[in-house]
Formats: C-alpha cells, structure tokens, sequence
C-alpha cells in the first residue's frame, strides 16, 4: 500500500502510527510519504515510519491512500493538487472551513473518498447505538465542553488553528464531531437555531461557544459546544418514554434507562484504530461511497455552519 501524508502535525501522526501499526499487524506491505510544508524537523520516531518527504508534491506517482490532514483551510487546494493521482482519501474533519466549494471541480465526483468521523468509531458511541434500537427519544441533550488552552499540552493555544477564525477555528466547526454524530444518528433535522460568539477571556478571535436548538420529525434537540468549560463533559442524554439513555463520552460508559451501566473505558486512540481499519479495508477492497463520503461530510459542515440545507 502506498500512502501519502499531506501533513504530518498532531492528527496527521496519529493516523501514520496506526496506519503503520495496522499494517504490519495484516502483513499488508506499506510504503508511506509525506507532502510537508513546513521546514521542522519531524521527531526521529516518525520520520523512521516515512519512506519520503517531500516539499513539493513530485510531478508523476500515485497512491492508494492521500490522507488530507493539513490545516481546513488549505483542504481544497491538497485535493485539487491530488487530482488523478491518488486512489482513495482520507480527509481530515471539517471537510473545509466553508461550504463553497464544489466537490467535482476538485476531482472528488464519484471518487472514493472518507471524511474522518472518530466518534462515530469510540466505544461508547457503538454501545449507544445498540441500546438505542427500539426507543424513540422525545429529545436529545449534547454537550461538549472544554479549555482550549489544555488540548495541546505545552503548545500556546493562540497559536493553533482553532484560535483563529480564518484558518478553520472555532468552536462551531472545531466541534463538529457533535453534529457529525448526531446526523448519523437521527438524519439531518429539519430546521435549526444556532447562537455563537467570542465570549470568554480566551485570547482568541474564532467563536468560543455555539448554542443550537433543533427540530426532528419527532423529536427535539439541544447541542452545546464551547472551548471555556476547566471541566471536560461530553455526552448525550436522549429522554425516552422510559427514562434517560446516556452516553457520557468523556467517562466512557453508557447509562441505560433501566439503571444498567454499560463500562466503556479505552484508551482515546481505541477509536483512531477502529476507524482505520475500516478505511484501510475500505481503500483496498471497498466499491462506492464510504461511511461518510464527502457529500454528507459538507451536508454536515453546512448545518453545522447554520446554513440551509
């Protein structure tokens, strides 16, 4: 398998490790590079994982697998670069920073493409869904909060993209996980409501909490997203006829109505793991559109955005 890296920060090392990982455990030759803008040296470990790096992509060569894990703002311009050489993406969550773009003018009709969607892939998320089947929820309660300056430790948080509104920050895209979520859950709704803004003391011009309302054929929800919040919660309630299913991402257990409690603890990088051995049996065996193809991903970004569907 020959793989491309069109990044190599944090999240972009994460799926190189596991990538390499998955494929020594499956015997599955692998040969990865790395398209690389900036000029720091990689730490001896990963650059030990790369066959190449590059600072220009070569002018002939394909891939099977480009994985899109630069910054969101410069997303449309790795793809567009891409185009006809590589066999299968994997793009990093959001899509883009804005919903303008046009999937087909970036060579992405019709091509197999995954949008990454970790929580979809985390233990809990899985043991909610099971015991999801059969209720009907009357409403959903979702949080994700939050301190921005603790995601990246020793790392000064004004500097990162999520601090700044034009590089794809903010907590409105930054946490669409949530919606990503949800959408797989219950469809897209039928209409929203949506309030954001800079609020805190955080020195940061991207939005730090955005509030939504939103409205299902037969059920209502709450989302509540912020980058302030020194205790970190994560969950959904959804309440039900019968009382209150729980999904408390940050613990990892699921709460049942009927006072079961279903222990989910893993180590975080259990659903990086899950999510890439789907893609990469996606990428060498797998026809059509992926779990989240790029459209759905834009569907998502767009009612994340507050934008009409």
């Amino acid at each position: 398998m020959r793989a491309l890296f069109v990044g190599l920060g944090s999240i972009g090392t994460r799926h190189l490790k596991n990538l390499t990982a998955l494929c020594a455990q499956k015997g599955i030759p692998l040969e990865a590079e790395a398209l690389r803008s900036s000029a720091r040296q990689l730490p001896p470990e990963t650059a030990a994982l790369l066959s190449a790096q590059h600072t220009a992509l070569p002018e002939t060569g394909r891939w099977d697998a480009a994985f899109i894990t630069n910054p969101t703002h410069l997303h449309a311009a790795a793809l567009e670069e891409l185009r006809g050489r590589a066999d299968t993406f994997f793009i990093e969550k959001p899509i883009f920073e804005s919903t303008g773009y046009d999937l087909a003018a970036l060579g992405l009709a019709g091509k197999k493409a995954y949008v990454a969607a970790p929580m979809r892939w985390c233990g809990a998320f899985l043991a909610l869904k099971e015991e999801m089947k059969g209720l009907h929820p009357y409403s959903a309660r979702v949080i994700c909060s939050s301190y921005l300056p603790d995601w990246r430790p020793g790392v000064d948080y004004r500097t990162v993209y999520s601090a700044h509104r034009d590089m794809g920050g903010g907590v409105t895209i930054d946490l669409i996980h949530e919606w990503d979520y949800l959408v797989d859950l219950f469809g897209a709704p039928l209409e929203t409501y949506n309030f954001k803004g800079t609020y805190s003391h955080l020195e940061i011009d991207s939005d730090d909490i955005s509030i939504y309302i939103a409205r299902w054929p037969k059920m209502l929800g709450e989302v509540h997203l912020d980058y302030f919040g020194r205790e970190y919660r994560r969950s959904i309630e959804l309440f039900c006829q019968d009382g209150t299913l729980t999904a408390d991402f940050g613990a990892g257990r699921v709460i049942c109505a009927d006072g079961r409690c279903i222990d989910c603890a893993e180590p975080v990088n259990r659903r990086y793991e899950r999510e890439m051995e789907y893609f990469v049996d996606y990428a060498l065996h797998g026809e059509g559109e992926s779990v989240n193809p790029p459209a759905e991903a834009l569907k998502v970004l767009k009612l994340t955005l507050g934008e009409s569907l």
